[in-house]
């Protein structure tokens, strides 16, 4: 009897978790990107939380679309406004390095670089790694808008680190 208790309680549960795609949202903090649902019986966040939060990007965007490592960023900042998180308790910070450069740079065909001016704009910090841009012939004019360079992703992850920034296991 119990087991069958647990089962429908299973079954319930599942049903309100699973959110369908047109239930997925952008906003309150990035309108255009970083879709996220409602999750019924969550755990509250407190409005007064404080996150410092660092992600590490390395993997490139597929061909002609924005890469997904950064929207995950926008994610963050959605999901966590639209708890009751205001932006001002939010700071987030983007190290890239490796494959995921071509990303950063002001071609033509970046499908990544509104997402990149639109996480700016929202105060996030973005840093390609300055060993990954001297090994691809990556220079600071080559970069969007805001995009700072450091000596090394591992440079910049250490600091972040010491100003208390917690790693994204994304």
């Amino acid at each position: 009897m119990r087991l069958a208790l647990y089962a429908l309680a299973g079954l319930a549960f599942a049903a309100s978790a699973h959110a369908a795609p047109e239930d997925f949202t952008t906003g309150p903090i990035i309108e255009d990107f970083g879709p996220v649902a409602t999750v019924l019986g969550a755990a509250p966040v407190a409005p007064e939380t404080l996150f410092m939060v660092a992600f590490d990007v390395a993997d490139a965007a597929e061909e002609g679309k924005a890469n997904r490592r950064l929207e995950t960023a926008a994610r963050f900042l959605n999901m966590h406004g639209a708890a009751g998180v205001p932006a001002s308790n939010m700071q987030l910070a983007i190290v890239v390095h490796g494959p995921a450069s071509a990303d950063l740079t002001n071609g033509e065909s970046n499908a990544s670089a509104p997402l990149i001016a639109a996480l700016i704009d929202a105060g996030v910090s973005i840093t390609l790694c300055g060993q990954t841009a001297a090994y691809r012939g990556i220079d600071q004019d080559d970069l969007l808008p805001g995009v700072t360079l450091s000596l090394s992703a591992m440079t910049k992850h250490a600091q972040l680190q010491q100003q208390g920034f917690t790693l994204n296991p994304f």
